[in-house]
C-alpha cells in the first residue's frame, strides 16, 4: 500500500516535518512541548492542584474566566504514548473547549512509563477522576456531568478509566470521548503492521506498549485495565465519540471498538478521517483537523447539556 499517495495534500508539510517518528528517538518531543507552551487566552483561568494519593497526584483545572455556577466537566489525559508528554499538553485543547462549550477542563499529569508502568498511570487518573468527583461542589463542578477525554495513549487511559469507573461503581460518568486512542497490545491488526506510517510508527507503538505493561507485554495476562480492546463485556459504559484517521497504525483498533460499542448497546459515534496519519491534529488549518475539531465540539455540546 502507497501511504504517500493516500495522504491528504494539506498534511503533506506536517509529515515532512515530523517525518515518521520512531518513539526510542525523543526528538520530536521539544517540538511538541513547544506547541503546549504557546500563548493562551486571558479568558481561561488555571490553577494547578495536588489531589492527596499514593502518590499524590497534580492536576490542572482550567475554568472560563467568570463563570458562574456549576458547569459540565472533562477529564482529560494526554497523549504521548504512556511514555512522554505532560498536562500541559492539554493546554489549547482547554483554552478553545472551556469558553466555547462553558465547561470545565481537568488535566490529568500522570506518572510515565518505563519508570511507572502499568497500573500506576491508570491509578493517577483514577485517583484524579474521583477527587474531581467528590470535591465537584468546592471545584464549581456538576458531579452527573463528567466525561473523559484523550488522544493517543491519553485515548487508552480514557477508555480504560471508563472501565475502571463502571466496575468500582464510585463515579457515573457522562461519556468518554476517545481520539485516535491506543487500545489494542496486541498489534496484530493490518493498520498497525503497516510498514511506513507517517508520524506514529509501528515501532513507537511497540515500544510504548513494552514501556507501559513492562513485564506483562507480550502475554495473555494483560488485563483488560491496561489494553481496553481487551476487555470483553463493554456494558454500561458510557456513551462514546471515537474518531482515528485512516493512515493511523490505530485505524483498525478503533474502529473494532466503536463497532463493539455499538453492538452492546451503547451509544457510540465513529469518525473516520481520509488520509489523516496519526498526529493530524497538529496541522491545525488543515481542513480535516479544523473538522475533526467541528465534530468533537459539537459531539462534547449535545452531551454536555443533557
Amino acid at each position: 500500500m502507497d501511504l504517500v499517495n493516500l495522504l491528504d495534500p494539506q498534511l503533506t508539510d506536517l509529515v515532512e516535518t515530523y517525518g515518521r517518528f520512531e518513539l526510542a528517538d525523543a526528538s520530536p518531543a521539544p517540538a511538541l512541548s513547544a506547541r503546549a507552551a504557546a500563548a493562551l487566552s486571558d479568558g481561561v483561568v488555571r490553577r494547578d492542584l495536588v489531589v492527596p494519593g499514593d502518590p499524590d497526584v497534580t492536576i490542572r483545572v482550567h475554568r472560563p474566566a467568570g463563570a458562574d455556577g456549576p458547569l459540565p466537566c472533562i477529564v482529560s489525559m494526554h497523549p504521548g504514548g504512556y511514555v512522554l508528554g505532560d498536562m500541559s499538553w492539554d493546554d489549547p485543547l482547554f483554552d478553545d473547549w472551556c469558553p466555547r462549550l462553558s465547561v470545565v477542563g481537568v488535566s490529568v499529569d500522570y506518572r510515565l512509563s518505563p519508570t511507572t508502568p502499568y497500573p500506576g498511570p491508570l491509578m493517577d487518573c483514577y485517583t484524579a477522576l474521583k477527587w474531581v468527583y467528590e470535591n465537584a461542589a468546592e471545584l464549581g463542578i456538576d458531579p452527573f456531568k463528567i466525561g473523559l477525554h484523550g488522544i493517543g495513549a491519553g485515548g487508552g487511559l480514557a477508555a480504560a478509566l471508563a472501565l475502571v469507573a463502571r466496575d468500582h461503581r464510585e463515579v457515573p460518568l457522562a461519556f468518554q470521548l476517545l481520539d485516535s486512542p491506543m487500545l489494542d497490545d496486541h498489534q496484530q491488526t493490518l493498520s498497525s503492521r503497516l510498514p511506513g506510517l507517517p508520524i506514529w510508527s509501528s515501532r513507537s507503538s511497540e515500544v510504548g506498549w513494552q514501556a507501559y505493561l513492562g513485564e506483562l507485554h507480550g502475554t495473555e495476562d494483560v488485563p483488560m485495565y491496561a489494553a481496553a480492546a481487551r476487555c470483553g463485556n463493554l456494558r454500561r459504559l458510557p456513551p462514546a465519540f471515537v474518531s482515528v484517521g485512516s493512515l493511523d497504525g490505530f485505524h483498525d483498533e478503533d474502529v473494532a471498538y466503536a463497532t463493539r460499542l455499538n453492538q452492546t448497546g451503547i451509544p457510540t459515534e465513529l469518525h473516520v478521517y481520509a488520509g489523516a496519519p496519526h498526529g493530524y491534529h497538529l496541522a491545525g488549518d488543515s481542513d480535516v483537523a479544523r473538522r475533526a475539531a467541528t465534530d468533537k465540539a459539537s459531539w462534547l455540546r449535545r452531551h454536555l447539556t443533557q
